[in-house]
Order: structure tokens, then C-alpha cells, then sequence
């Protein structure tokens, strides 16, 4: 089944104070095209610059992700992010007025309900993700930190947390099987943070936002009172205590292990830098912003490295071919103008390589389209489907005995038109061994080293009545 991409129905605005700059700002979510992704635009600068949400951009990671370009710089945006990549979202526009955005309760739940208030509104085009193939792993020695992620099909995240000289906090563990669960197990997961590293990150001009609403705080010590007036007299409240799981009075816990819940909502944030949804499982151990953006970053530099490789296969059009057309003939029942191969270039055992060679002459463009010729996607896949047919029917002793009969179609994509003057090469390749006559096969169409259509079937393999 096809997935199409996603966008809020209407725009929605939230107001808050950013975390470490302390400043008043307004986030307005609004609708954006298709295959925009997520952006920022810093509406109170000269010229309004954008922000796009990629790894590339990423330029801090101290407590919070920072990203820059074009002169302007947008920080914090991890709980917006993994909001939007939480809910479906695939692309948004996101105007700030500020350095940062608002960090609300220290979750993602408030910027999930305004995503629900918004509306969420299907596209047209396809959503597009980024399949984990084979086993990555990202490792940060001096942290001891590392993330991996594995073939699944699915979406599915797990985070394991370690404090070795924590009390509170030396081991928690989180999962999510699906992105469906976040709303309802992640979202309204806050920030957390020791009471011994307040008074440094408040030294370094951070948290200047920061109170005893936004965040959990741990404690690991035993606390003099005296201590705990002057930490309420800091954030303004009248009075503190300590609780006996080991955190203030502040707020009560959603979850027992709520700090690798929102560990986990970290990783989602940050892995949306990767510029698409990820369709396999990441295990996160020890993560922070800094592992985070590394692996985005190399799953961004895997993306364009699959960009380049397009496994297009060689064609030499002086070569002799393995079957020209009239030994096609011999193998399929289809003639003129219904038959779709040219010829043969290519064939193994389990995979074949066919020509099209597409010219203004062929009957279909009297009708599809007069004034814009273009090669119908049904016969694009009726080639595919004749070039299978032939892969199967060279492995039965007389092929002119046998029909293939295709029974199923599935995840047919057609990415780019076919015109007039193009070579089309389709590459037909069995995913499993022939059992019972039943053969089941992928398609890929070429014009140079683009993909024009893909598609899977499954075909019959059948003795024909005498």
C-alpha cells in the first residue's frame, strides 16, 4: 500500500520562553508543500532566512540542538521535531520569532496538540523512507555512547539510559514498537536534569528559561534545607522539598522510567535531521544530542550514496544479444503491437535484462497524448511482466509448451515519464526459488541511469492445452 506524505490542514501558533535564552517567543506551524520536509524561518530577522531541518546544518549540541544556515541560527528544536515525525508530519513550515523555540513543559505534548488542532492533511505525493539495509552503528568513545540501527519493517525505537554514579538513575530502559505509540507513551515525556548541574549551566548562560515547571529534577545527594530555600528563591517558588524517589516536589512523575521515555523522544527529534522517516529498528544506548546528530548525519551521507548508485545495468548496443526478436517470439505468445521487448541483452538464472526501444511510430501515443506523448505505466509493467515471462519460461525444456500467468502486483511505482527516443532497459530479478510453478519477481525500469518504474509479481508458470 502506498503512503503519501502529510501537512498540517491550517496554520496554529504556540507561545513560550526558549530554555537557555530565556527570550519570549511565538512558534507558527503552517501547511508546506510536498517534499519540502521541515523548515525554519527566522521571521524576525532581515529577509526572513530558512533553517532547513538537516543534520548538515547541525552546528551545536550542548543540551539542546542547534541548527544554522543562511547567517541565522534556531536552537532547541528537538521536541518540535520529533512532534511532527511523531504524528505522521512529513513537511511543515516553521516560523520563529526567536533564537529558539519555546520549551513549554519540557515535552512534546503541547506541540502534538496543536499539531491535533491543526488538522493533519494527506498529499499527493509518495511519502519517501530511508530503509535501514544492513546494520549501522555510530559510536562516541569519550561518552561511551552509541546508536544503532537494524533491518525491520517497521518503525520502532529503544533507548537504555546510565548514570554510573547515579543512585536515582543508573539504568532505565524505553521502547516504542511503532510511531503510532508516541502520542500516547512518549509525547508528554519532560526534560530532566541533576539539582549539582543547575547552578553550572545557570553560570554558563544556559537555562536562563528554565523553572521548576519545565523540567524533572534529580537528586542524587542528601539536600541541606538551606539549600533547598535557595533553589526555590532561584525559580521564584516558596519552598522545595525533596521527595523520597529521589526528585523535588516539582511535579509527579507520568512514568517510572519517564526520563529514557523522553531520552527516546530525543533520539526521534534528532534523527528527523536525517531529512526522512527511517523504516527499520534503532537502539540507542547512552544517547545525547551529540550521537544523535552524528548518526543523522550518517544516515544522510548513506542517502546520498544510494542516491548515486542506481545499479543501472551496462548496455552495449553493438553487442550481440542474448535473444533478438525473433527468438522472443518463440518464447511469448503476445505479436505486434502488443509485443513490448525488443530484445534480450542479459540472462542468468535468476535475473534477465530486456530493451525498449520507444519511438513516436508506437500505435498507444495516437491516443496518450496527442500533444504530449507519453509511454503508458501499464505497459511499462505489461513489458516488465513479458521480460519475466521469458526469464521463467528459458528454464522449462520447451518453452513454446508453456504460458506464464501473472496472479499478483504489488508496490508498482512509476517515477518518471517515458517519451519518445528513450532505451528503456527493465532488469527482472526472481526474489525466490520457482516451487510449484509460482514465480515471484521484482521489476526495475531504466532510461540511462534514472528508475522510471519498479513494481513485484507473481507469475503462473502453465502447460498450454493441445
Amino acid at each position: 500500500m502506498v503512503e503519501k506524505q502529510k501537512t498540517i490542514r491550517e496554520a496554529i501558533s504556540l507561545q513560550g520562553t526558549g530554555l537557555h535564552t530565556g527570550a519570549k517567543v511565538t512558534l507558527t506551524m503552517k501547511p508546506a508543500p510536498a517534499n519540502t520536509g521541515f523548515y525554519f524561518k527566522r521571521i524576525d530577522l532581515e529577509g526572513q532566512p530558512e533553517i532547513k531541518a538537516l543534520a548538515d546544518n547541525v552546528v551545536f549540541t550542548e543540551r539542546g540542538t542547534v541548527l544554522e544556515e543562511n547567517d541565522a541560527s534556531v536552537s532547541t528544536v528537538e521536541h518540535c521535531l520529533a512532534a511532527l515525525r511523531g504524528m505522521g508530519i512529513d513537511n511543515c513550515l516553521l516560523e520563529v520569532n526567536g533564537p529558539e523555540l519555546p520549551i513549554l513543559d519540557g515535552s512534546a505534548r503541547f506541540y502534538v496538540d496543536a499539531i491535533k488542532k491543526a488538522g493533519i492533511e494527506e498529499q499527493n505525493e509518495e511519502r519517501q523512507y530511508f530503509v535501514v539495509k544492513e546494520k549501522m552503528v555510530v559510536k562516541d568513545p569519550e561518552t561511551g555512547s552509541s546508536i544503532m540501527a537494524i533491518p525491520e519493517d517497521g518503525q520502532s525505537y529503544q533507548t537504555l539510559i546510565a548514570f554510573d554514579n547515579s543512585v536515582v538513575l543508573a539504568n532505565q530502559f524505553a521502547q516504542i514498537e511503532s510511531l503510532d505509540e508516541f502520542e500516547k507513551e512518549i509525547s508528554h515525556c519532560r526534560t530532566f536534569v541533576f539539582l549539582h548541574e543547575l547552578e553550572p549551566l545557570l553560570k554558563n548562560n544556559l537555562i536562563k528559561g528554565g523553572d521548576l515547571d519545565n523540567a524533572i529534577i534529580l537528586i542524587d545527594k542528601k539536600v541541606e534545607q538551606k539549600e533547598l530555600d535557595r533553589l526555590a528563591k532561584l525559580f521564584n517558588k516558596p519552598s522545595v522539598e525533596v521527595k523520597p524517589i529521589g526528585i523535588l516536589n516539582n511535579l509527579e512523575l507520568h512514568f517510572p522510567n519517564e526520563p529514557a521515555r523522553h531520552k527516546l523522544l530525543d533520539v526521534i527529534g534528532d534523527l528527523t535531521l536525517a531529512g526522512m522517516p527511517i523504516k527499520g529498528r534503532i537502539i540507542a544506548h547512552k544517547p545525547g544530542h551529540k550521537i544523535n546528530a552524528q548518526f543523522a548525519k550518517a544516515i544522510r551521507k548513506e542517502i546520498r550514496r544510494r542516491q548515486l548508485k542506481t545499479d543501472a545495468p551496462f548496455y552495449d548496443p553493438n553487442a550481440e544479444p542474448v535473444y533478438d526478436i525473433n527468438a522472443i517470439k518463440g518464447f511469448l505468445p503476445h505479436r505486434p503491437p502488443f509485443l513490448l521487448v525488443d530484445k534480450i541483452i542479459d540472462l542468468k538464472e535468476k535475473t534477465i535484462v530486456g530493451v525498449k526501444n520507444v519511438t513516436m511510430n508506437e500505435p498507444f501515443f495516437v491516443g496518450h497524448f496527442p500533444d504530449e506523448p507519453v509511454m503508458p505505466g501499464v505497459l511499462q509493467v505489461e513489458a516488465m511482466a513479458q521480460i519475466g515471462g521469458i526469464l521463467v519460461l528459458s528454464q522449462v525444456d520447451d518453452p513454446k509448451l508453456y504460458s506464464t500467468y501473472f496472479l499478483k502486483l504489488d508496490n508498482i511505482k512509476f517515477r518518471k515519464k517515458v517519451t519518445p527516443g528513450d532505451t528503456v532497459i527493465f532488469k527482472l530479478e526472481l526474489l525466490t526459488e520457482i516451487r510449484r510453478g509460482v514465480a515471484n519477481m521484482k521489476g526495475t525500469a531504466f532510461v540511462g541511469n534514472t528508475i522510471v518504474s519498479e513494481g513485484e509479481f507473481m507469475a503462473q508458470i502453465t502447460k498450454n492445452k493441445q
